[in-house]
């Protein structure tokens, strides 16, 4: 799957969903540097994409960056209000009480 992505996005189909779906296939094979960069570019295309954010947090905490995890999750929890998005704002406000904790 992220081979045919990769290929898409060569040939310039550079779109958010694109970049949302390399992210993920990212994270999930355990590359999160990678993640990242597709993650942050989603969002950097859409900034309203909660998933995008809840993801890049994930990508960044995995890299051990606390805060740009913190960061991604709060521009999330604002993406999320602003488009009525319970369910990932909900994740991402446990996501950063466990960060919180980790820090103390």
């Amino acid at each position: 799957m992220l081979e045919s992505l990769e290929k898409m996005l060569a040939k310039g189909m550079d779109n958010p969903m694109l970049r949302f779906g390399l992210g993920k296939g990212y994270l999930d094979a355990g590359d999160p540097a990678c993640a990242a960069v597709h993650l942050q570019r989603c969002v950097e295309q859409d900034g309203s994409y909660s998933a995008a954010w809840k993801l890049l947090g994930k990508a960044r905490q995995a890299q051990g960056d606390l805060d740009g995890a913190r960061a991604a999750w709060n521009a999330g929890l604002q993406a999320a209000e602003a488009r009525g998005d319970k369910q990932a704002g909900k994740e991402m406000t446990v996501f950063l009480r466990k960060l919180e904790r980790l820090a103390r």
